[in-house]
């Protein structure tokens, strides 16, 4: 539910968007379409063989062009601790602080 209110958030505000139920599916996509993502937005919580965090170090080491937002409702971190120089997003957040992020991150 939270995924489905994000992606319309984001494209009411102009981004083209592609979603994943779990990080395999997020990195099948990034493995085809990785030319044309420039940020990706994660929760750390994420169902599969990795978690988000996992992900977006991947995504740091094979694609550093793409950008990282990572978020999560039970770990804190800062943003020195997101690969790649990325942005930590606490849960709950406000849209217009996911919207910054992602921004500051393309």
């Amino acid at each position: 539910m939270i995924r489905m209110m994000v992606v319309d958030m984001l494209e009411e505000a102009g981004f083209v968007v592609a979603e994943a139920p779990h990080a395999d599916a997020a990195w099948a996509i990034l493995e085809r379409c990785q030319a044309n993502i420039r940020v990706l937005f994660t929760d750390i919580d994420m169902p599969g063989s990795m978690d988000g965090f996992v992900l977006a170090e991947r995504v740091a080491d094979a694609w550093p062009h793409i950008g990282l937002v990572v978020t999560s409702g039970g770990r804190r971190l800062a943003d020195s601790e997101v690969p790649d120089s990325g942005h930590f997003l606490g849960k709950p957040y406000r849209p217009k602080d996911l919207l910054l992020a992602i921004r500051e991150a393309v």
